[in-house]
């Protein structure tokens, strides 16, 4: 069993699982209140965080001496749970943290189960799951548990909910930004959220007026030019020199191949998704996994492509994509000889 302890004296998500409803409410991270058994469950990292530190935040504006353990659930040993739940000499409230539930030792199974049937007064237990069938036990026991848990799903977001997160991160500083440079944000940032959400929170620093364009590009301009789906853009839209230009700058300031081609393929993918689709770009979002404005940019490049392009084109970025991921001694002349024929459309 491994704990670190501190003192504090100085000082709508979905669920992804299967089954029957939970009896316990499920909030969204930003919704977290304090609660005597707290289960943050599913593998993104910002979410389970996000609603940690909302919780620790609340818990110490209502008593700032509130006590902080954390224990590794890997490491547990039978018995520990009950030294750091149980009322200190001073009576102040403690906040528990169980770290790694999905790699749980069997003890802390089953002296959690007991704890939860009579949780202590003061104490918030946190227990957090990333994903797995170990710890199921414990999980049901917390989901049954409808007196005293609640439940923070943390998916993993859809494309389309991106766009979403960053506005969400805005409005709670009682900011905005502007559709267009949300999209450039999600465009630059989209392959980690802990990084969009940390360029949020720098823009909401660094501004003080509404967000726009301008400010995406002074801060983040280098990020935005040499994303992938920057250099994707300019291929798909025939711009040879611009696609081979940002994939050479991208490439020499460490971006990898793979993430190159596998933004050509998604915007391919989503070209062969939303060809010949009737209905607004709204509409065809939800079924696209995409949002409208993706569907918006994806139907204005099909104005140059025929589904034979189209169809060839998605093979050549497959048979690219096996290249850069160790088929071709030369990754770099591989992603130089799809751009040139996707955007010359050599195909």
């Amino acid at each position: 069993m491994a704990a670190t302890k501190t003192s504090g004296r100085a000082g709508s998500a979905k669920g992804g699982r299967g089954g029957a409803a939970p009896a316990i409410p499920q909030l969204a991270p930003r919704e977290i209140r304090p609660a005597p058994v707290v289960l943050l469950s599913g593998p993104e990292d910002y979410f389970a965080d996000l609603a940690l530190d909302l919780l620790r935040r609340t818990l110490r504006l209502e008593d700032p001496s509130l006590e902080v353990t954390e224990l590794d659930a890997a490491t547990y040993a039978a018995g520990a749970l009950v030294t750091f739940v149980s009322p200190s000499l001073f009576m102040e409230p403690r906040l528990v943290i169980v770290e790694g539930v999905e790699k749980c030792t069997d003890a802390l199974v089953a002296d959690s189960i007991r704890y939860i049937e009579t949780p202590v007064e003061g104490t918030t237990i946190v227990f957090r799951h990333s994903s797995g069938a170990r710890g199921k036990k414990l999980l049901d026991a917390i989901r049954a548990a409808k007196d005293v848990a609640i439940e923070v799903p943390c998916p993993k977001p859809k494309a389309n909910e991106l766009l979403d997160i960053v506005h969400g991160e805005f409005r709670a500083e009682h900011r905005r930004i502007e559709p267009q440079a949300a999209s450039q944000l999600v465009a630059a940032f989209n392959t980690d959220l802990a990084e969009l959400a940390s360029a949020c929170r720098q823009l909401i620093a660094v501004t003080t007026d509404d967000v726009t364009e301008r400010d995406v590009e002074r801060y983040y301009g280098g990020r935005v030019e040499t994303t992938g789906f920057k250099i994707a853009d300019a291929a798909i839209a025939g711009r040879l020199r611009d696609a081979l230009g940002l994939a050479r700058h991208g490439m020499s300031q460490g971006v990898h191949p793979v993430p190159i081609v596998a933004a050509v393929a998604g915007k391919l993918r989503l070209m062969a998704k939303v060809s010949d689709q009737r209905g607004s770009d709204a509409q065809l979002a939800g079924a696209a996994g995409a949002a409208p404005w993706q569907v918006g940019q994806a139907r204005r490049d099909l104005r140059d492509w025929d589904d034979r392009m189209l169809g060839r084109a998605i093979v050549l970025t497959a048979e690219t994509d096996q290249m850069v991921k160790g088929g071709s001694r030369d990754a770099a002349f591989a992603v130089e000889r799809l751009l040139r024929r996707i955007a010359a459309r050599d195909l």
